[in-house]
């Protein structure tokens, strides 16, 4: 609950170094399983998570953005993923929105 920032598995693994990382893993997955934590799925090839921080059990579909450079994913939990109404038939179930481009940090250099 203390990250602010996406993490991945790896992030984890140096966090909690007794912990073996299939059961960091499990435990990732569960917490997803259960809206605890947001999967992001940023085209690195490379599982991250955030802390979701939705209120009354709605999970809230916010706007990820990736820096090319330094290859860090951001929460923008303050810009939601605008509706797209799906044609007849269809039932959209999840929704990702990632940006990519140069962050500030970055950006600064």
């Amino acid at each position: 609950m203390k990250q602010t920032e996406t993490f991945s598995l790896a992030d984890m693994e140096e966090l909690l170094p007794d912990m073996d990382r299939s059961s960091i893993f499990r435990t990732l997955r569960l917490f997803a399983e259960h809206l605890l934590l947001h999967v992001i799925d940023d085209g690195t090839g490379i599982q991250k998570y955030c802390v979701c921080r939705c209120e009354n059990g709605q999970h809230l579909n916010h706007i990820h953005f990736t820096c090319l450079r330094c290859g860090q994913t951001y929460c923008f939990e303050d810009y939601l993923i605008p509706v797209v109404d799906m044609p007849e038939g269809f039932i959209a179930q999840d929704t990702e929105y990632i940006v990519k481009g140069i962050c500030a940090k970055c950006g600064s250099k």
